[in-house]
């Protein structure tokens, strides 16, 4: 299990919060490079579904982000979705993305 740095930890903090909040599948957050977080939960609608860190990442270009920094990802599952790490690296090709289980636990630090 890898020590994450603080402004790291915060971000699987933050997925958790996002996740517990809505009773999500999933929880996220991405950290832009201005240092903004932003946060949010799976999407699952007739019309359209998003990942959570989709919509997280969606979150963070909506609000002017030109990049991505770091993102964290809460989930059951135990596993990243193709769907949110390329959302991700669409914006940012190195990263770090994080998996961590509901209890915060981190399962994962995807660097690519």
């Amino acid at each position: 299990m890898p020590d994450l740095e603080a402004e790291d930890q915060k971000l699987v903090t933050l997925a958790r919060s996002s996740r517990a909040r809505i009773q999500a599948p999933e929880g996220a957050a991405v950290r832009d490079t201005d240092g903004r977080t932003y946060a949010a939960g799976t999407v699952d609608q007739p019309s359209f579904k998003l990942t959570a860190l989709q919509a997280a990442v969606a979150a963070a270009l909506s609000s002017g982000a030109e990049g991505i920094e770091a993102a964290a990802v809460v989930s059951e599952e135990g596993l990243l979705k193709g769907a949110s790490v390329h959302a991700v690296r669409d914006l940012a090709k190195y990263a770090p993305i994080i998996l961590a289980a509901p209890d915060g636990t981190v399962l994962e630090v995807l660097e690519r």
